[in-house]
């Protein structure tokens, strides 16, 4: 695999358009450190007057936007070189940075909280407090869960020890494991990486496939104690802060940020559980189309339709995605233009680098994407599944100040998914071939399985593990085991279960953010919602406008602009029979061709 160094620029991000060098971004540093210093003397002054109160929210709002584009500089040279040791110090120092202006600015919480609710009000609703009075809002309406000055500082000053599980997860996870060699379909030997993973359990040689899978997780349970105990620290963590602040649970603690009913989080996994009967008649389906005498786990990802092989290079991919996408008007088709000519992605693999993909905003710039594309339809989709990602980030950051620009991570992935809804309707509309269109189906089919039922299990697996603990159960490499091989068991009846795949949970690396994942199930329940009408329609302009909300109001309330709402249980049961009339509408299909 070649080195950072080796690879070719073309495909590769540019981020001096955050900093031109690594001397201007030490010079960020420095001017961030001085900056921080001005954050103490506003202490005692918040409950003073209208005025000062923004004056001290202002102060913290700029500072934290440069000790964020010191930190996200070093963190994405970080992403593409994890090997590389100034790299590892540049986000260290970055990090510190962030500490040490969490512990600068641990008083303004408490100080806001403490402002009597009359004196409160009347603040916020004198004039040049608009685009204040959200956050100040979201932040007394913590008062009972945030702690005195003293208290805040201590947590504070903890939060840098406590990314340690998440870190040595990372470090583990992307550079010092190392995969074995599989033989491919040709009978060579090459070498297993977590970027061409993906590849090979697609295979249509089925002891390829099988090989990827009892390769990769038979390295990671290799690894099983020490996650483990890397994951129990992470779950102890989540739920100390919840007991510290007063939560009743550590569920409560994440879902209480965006204003979130536990029993949406609940009802989502009893919805899901209500349309396993989909995912059963699913797995009878694939197990006739390839012709097979049972299932395995890992046959449920290569395709069911035989000769179809979609390759689709990245300047095709690009081509595909803007014509997707062009329902969403000529606005975005010019943001995706500027995306592709300003070296905002980083496309290939490379050794060191991390896996998978992801989109980081960074205000005043422009977002960055990260792929490890490997020329399939998988990736075209995630390359339009980030851009979606990407275009929330710029079109937030230009309609919102920084300190309302973010949005919540329960919206993060609405309009993602929303871009890969649009890429398959174009797909099937512009398909003409039995099988290929099979193939699409079949694809769209893996997007509910791995998205909303997946998820879903992975969303039920954090309350069962934080559960668990919270009642002093131990959380061991076997108890996680046996919890995860009991929730596969049930979400995939009818497939057969190879121990194995109890370790799947070990190299999960979004459970070291704990409460995240349902968030993916509810945003692709709402993105079919919105695709189909926006398609239906040809008006697109409740959900353009969604997309410049950021986080100036709660989750489910920006949704609502979309025309979600995620209260109710329509959202998800819709997405659910969708799924379901797609695996008739392919078993029809099949039975043609």
């Amino acid at each position: 695999m070649k080195t950072r160094a080796e690879m070719n620029r073309d495909f590769m991000w540019d981020l001096s358009h955050i900093f031109p060098s690594a001397e201007a971004w030490e010079a960020a540093c420095a001017d961030t450190e001085k900056a921080i210093e001005l954050i103490p003397p506003l202490q005692g002054t918040l409950g003073e007057s209208a005025e000062s109160l923004k004056k001290a929210v202002l102060t913290l709002s700029e500072v934290e936007r440069k000790a964020t584009l010191c930190y996200l500089y070093a963190n994405l040279q970080k992403t593409t070189d994890g090997g590389d040791p100034n790299y590892q110090a540049m986000e260290a120092r970055a990090m510190s940075l962030l500490v040490k202006l969490q512990s600068a600015s641990a008083f303004i919480s408490p100080e806001i909280v403490a402002i009597p609710e009359e004196k409160f009000g009347a603040f916020i609703s004198e004039e040049g407090m608009e685009n204040l009075v959200f956050q100040l809002k979201k932040i007394v309406k913590a008062r009972e869960h945030t702690l005195d000055a003293k208290c805040e500082l201590l947590l504070a000053k903890l939060s840098d020890a406590a990314q340690t599980p998440d870190n040595a997860f990372s470090m583990l996870n992307d550079v010092d494991i190392q995969l074995p060699c599989i033989k491919d379909e040709q009978g060579n030997e090459v070498q297993l990486t977590s970027g061409n993973f993906g590849v090979y359990r697609e295979s249509r040689d089925r002891s390829v496939r099988e090989a990827a899978f009892e390769a990769f997780f038979g390295t990671y349970k290799k690894f099983e104690n020490t996650i483990a105990e890397l994951y129990s620290g992470s779950v102890k963590l989540d739920c100390y802060f919840a007991d510290v602040r007063g939560f009743k649970s550590a569920r409560s603690s994440f879902l209480f940020g965006n204003d979130v009913p536990e029993t949406v989080y609940d009802s989502l996994i009893d919805a899901v559980h209500a349309g396993l009967p989909y995912m059963k008649k699913y797995l009878e389906l694939r197990k006739k189309a390839l012709r097979a005498d049972k299932i395995d786990m890992f046959d449920l990802y290569t395709p069911i339709v035989e000769n179809v092989e979609i390759r689709i290079p990245y300047e095709d991919g690009k081509k595909l995605v803007k014509e997707a996408l062009k329902p969403l008007g000529e606005e975005y088709g010019r943001l995706l233009d500027k995306a592709f000519d300003e070296h905002w992605i980083d496309v290939y693999e490379n050794k060191g680098k991390r896996s998978g993909a992801f989109s980081c905003g960074v205000y005043g710039v422009h977002p960055y994407v990260l792929l490890n594309y490997t020329d399939t339809l998988d990736d075209a989709f995630t390359l339009a599944h980030e851009l979606g990602h990407a275009m929330h980030s710029y079109k937030s950051s230009e309609a919102q100040s920084f300190l309302n620009h973010s949005y919540s991570i329960m919206v993060a992935e609405v309009a993602s998914t929303v871009n890969e809804v649009l890429l398959t309707l174009h797909l099937l509309k512009t398909e003409t071939d039995a099988k290929r269109r099979a193939y699409i189906l079949n694809h769209f089919l893996e997007s509910f399985r791995t998205t909303i039922y997946r998820q879903t299990l992975f969303a039920e697996f954090e309350r069962e593990s934080h559960r668990m603990y919270e009642e002093g159960k131990p959380l061991t490499a076997q108890s996680l085991s046996d919890l995860y091989y009991g929730l596969i068991s049930t979400y995939y009846e009818g497939a057969e279960i190879n121990r194995i795949m109890a370790n799947e949970w070990s190299y999960i690396p979004h459970f070291y953010t704990a409460f995240y994942v349902y968030q993916y199930a509810t945003g692709f329940s709402s993105a079919v919602a919105i695709a189909k009408r926006i398609v239906e329609t040809g008006d697109a302009s409740g959900y353009l406008k969604f997309l410049t909300t950021g986080g100036s109001d709660y989750p489910i309330e920006e949704l609502k602009i979309a025309g979600v709402d995620l209260t109710k249980p329509e959202t998800v049961e819709g997405a659910l029979e969708l799924f379901g009339s797609t695996v008739d509408e392919l078993a029809e299909l099949i039975d043609g061709i």
